[in-house]
């Protein structure tokens, strides 16, 4: 599976920002789909998942209620709504793909994005 990310860039806080990750080379509806980031100096960590045909999700404490993920299996594309960004949001943001959901949840899947930058200012 390849897996582009897309959609970072520099906001605000408070401001929403959508991510989007576009998989290609194989069936996409038979992945668990996910987010993860990583702050400059720190370990990656999960951000949130989508089962593979979509409706249950599960998130970080930390962004629960503020970012919502959702997969459009015609589109082969997974996306990550934030909102009410906070400068601790700042983050290369990776999506995540594994026929595991519990891979993505443990930061171990089978494929990752390249990434995209999301930088949150007071």
């Amino acid at each position: 599976v390849q897996l582009q990310a897309s959609g970072g860039g520099l906001v605000q806080a408070g401001d929403s920002l959508r991510l989007s990750c576009a998989a290609s080379g194989r069936t996409f509806s038979e992945y668990a789909m996910g987010w993860s980031r990583q702050a400059p100096g720190k370990e990656r960590e999960f951000v949130g998942v989508i089962k593979r045909r979509g409706g249950s999700t599960y998130y970080a404490d930390s962004v629960k209620g503020r970012f919502t993920i959702s997969r459009d299996n015609a589109k082969n594309t997974v996306y990550l709504q934030m909102d009410s960004l906070k400068p601790e949001d700042t983050a290369v943001y990776y999506c995540a793909a594994d026929q595991v959901l519990h891979n993505i949840v443990e930061v171990s899947p089978a494929y990752w994005g390249q990434g995209t930058l999301v930088t949150v200012s007071s």
